[in-house]
């Protein structure tokens, strides 16, 4: 147990003796009344002043100690709240008799956190801070922060203890506060067009809408087996069929799949579908939607990611055959069939599974020598029918879908198609899937009945679109690793956890 830490115990000590003096390490009577950042920018006009201070003013301020620096008679702290950092000035004449001997130094360390009153002043040093008169202790901190200049640099601690990585690493915060912008401004995107925002279920009888491995869980009260939701796809196109023209969700999606620095398990998107579209508007609406995040977000066009800088003002269009030559540089006459694939794949010594169909295997080809090389917005459009079971049939060309996915900096971050709304098709489809995942396929898709059902009774032409949000707000801040902008990733269960499920079994 962490309390049996003796730095721990050192600091509950601390607490015992803050109630022995009649004070409580965790009150609950916080008085503040403005923010360090408003304070800040209210009090600048103060350095301006004959004396460079106003004792008319007085605030109240709440926030974290982060930095305690005593000298004799009087001490400087750096509190810390979700605006900023300020720099306090404590003085013993300034607050109650003894109180600044017995308790202020001796029982207040870095990590709690207080609540300090009174008025603006400059530093000789040239710092606005607060001149403190009142001092109250808020909450104690048992728990020592890690050392101040290195902070938490152990990904592994980072990434487990989230709350210790917001306390220490402001940047960290300032990443989050972008992801929940970019949610919410995607939200009023897709609400300024006229799209209603709608939720459908999490928990699924057939695990549709995407190939993938599904979680499972068991629903007592019904007494049957349940899929995580994989994509909400066939539940929000059935929305369409019901009569509604333009719906989306913000979700949350599960995949019982490998983890690495672009995949989680438990991942946001957002779908939409747009009746009497066809996926042309979405690479239009597409372009509207990163052009109204960066206005808002007020970022360059010309992004920096990693070493690469990527030029928002560059979006192009390549046919995903085309792309294996033009991108990949893959011959012509090595993409046509299955054994030239097969064979070119094998000069390069890369082996596939057997069995793969002309599609799959283009697929193959996209994977290895395309995908990485997409730097700028790269729409790679007319997939083939084999790996689209879900996308409308081309007209002019039914060998390939009205499908495209969105490339940025080597990473796929859409995937969007005029749907497909022809039931017997879309059996047909379902009915392949089915036939690949009898052969081995564990991602092939489900048959789902109910969804032909559905389309039987007429859905209106209709394009659809999923945008990955984890990938996008990586790409927004600059991080290459899934795993740094989700607030608490999956992981690994440490020892103790790993002996404690064994127990519970």
């Amino acid at each position: 147990m962490a309390f049996e830490n003796k730095f721990v115990q050192q600091r509950i000590e601390k607490a015992e003796l803050l109630r022995a003096e009649g004070i409580n390490p965790y009150s609950n009577d916080s008085q503040r009344n403005t923010t360090v950042e408003k304070y800040l920018n209210v009090n600048a006009d103060i350095e301006h002043k004959e004396d460079k201070r106003d004792v008319k003013r007085h605030y109240i301020l709440s926030g974290r100690i982060k930095l305690f620096r005593i000298m004799g008679k009087a001490s400087f702290i750096k509190i810390e709240d979700e605006s900023g950092m300020l720099q306090v000035y404590v003085t013993r004449d300034h607050l109650p008799e003894n109180f600044y001997n017995t308790v202020f130094k001796k029982l207040i360390e870095v990590g709690d956190i207080v609540e300090v009153s009174g008025f603006p002043f400059v530093t000789g040093k040239g710092e606005l801070s607060l001149h403190c008169s009142e001092f109250k202790l808020l909450t104690k901190a048992i728990s020592p922060l890690p050392e101040k200049f290195h902070g938490v640099t152990d990904k592994e601690i980072r990434y487990r203890k989230r709350y210790l990585d917001l306390i220490m690493n402001t940047n960290v915060r300032k990443t989050f506060q972008i992801r929940s912008k970019v949610i919410s401004l995607t939200r009023r995107f897709f609400e300024d067009k006229g799209f209603l925002e709608v939720e459908t279920p999490m928990m699924h009888p057939i695990a549709g809408g995407a190939n993938a491995k599904p979680f499972v869980t068991h629903h007592n009260a019904l007494g049957i087996d349940r899929f995580l939701r994989i994509a909400p796809e066939l539940y929000l196109k059935r929305l369409i069929v019901g009569g509604f023209e333009a719906v989306f969700e913000i979700n949350r999606n599960f995949r019982n799949e490998g983890m690495d620095a672009t995949h989680n398990p438990e991942f946001t998107s957002i779908e939409f579908y747009w009746a009497y579209k066809t996926y042309k508007d979405l690479i239009e609406i597409t372009k509207e939607y990163f052009k109204y995040l960066f206005e808002h977000l007020d970022l360059p066009t010309i992004l920096p990611y990693s070493d690469m800088e990527i030029n928002f003002e560059h979006f192009q269009e390549i046919p995903l055959v085309e792309s294996l030559t033009t991108v990949g540089g893959v011959p012509k006459e090595s993409c046509k069939t299955k054994e030239s694939i097969i064979s070119y794949l094998a000069s390069k010594n890369i082996t596939v599974k057997p069995g793969l169909n002309l599609g799959q295997l283009q697929g193959e080809l996209f994977d290895e020598f395309v995908e990485g090389k997409l730097i700028d917005p790269t729409f790679i459009t007319q997939y083939p029918v084999e790996i689209s079971p879900l996308a409308r049939r081309s007209d002019e060309n039914p060998a390939v879908t009205e499908r495209f996915e969105l490339f940025i900096a080597g990473r796929e971050i859409a995937n969007a198609f005029s749907e497909l709304n022809d039931p017997l098709d879309q059996y047909e489809r379902f009915k392949s899937q089915v036939d690949a995942k009898d052969a081995g396929d564990d991602e092939a898709h489900e048959m789902d009945e109910d969804f032909i059902d559905a389309l039987s009774y007429g859905m209106a032409p209709t394009a659809g679109q999923g945008i990955g949000i984890d990938r996008l707000v990586m790409l927004l801040t600059n991080e290459h690793s899934i795993r740094d902008v989700l607030l608490f990733p999956a992981m690994k269960p440490l020892h103790h956890e790993e002996k404690h499920q064994e127990e519970e079994k």
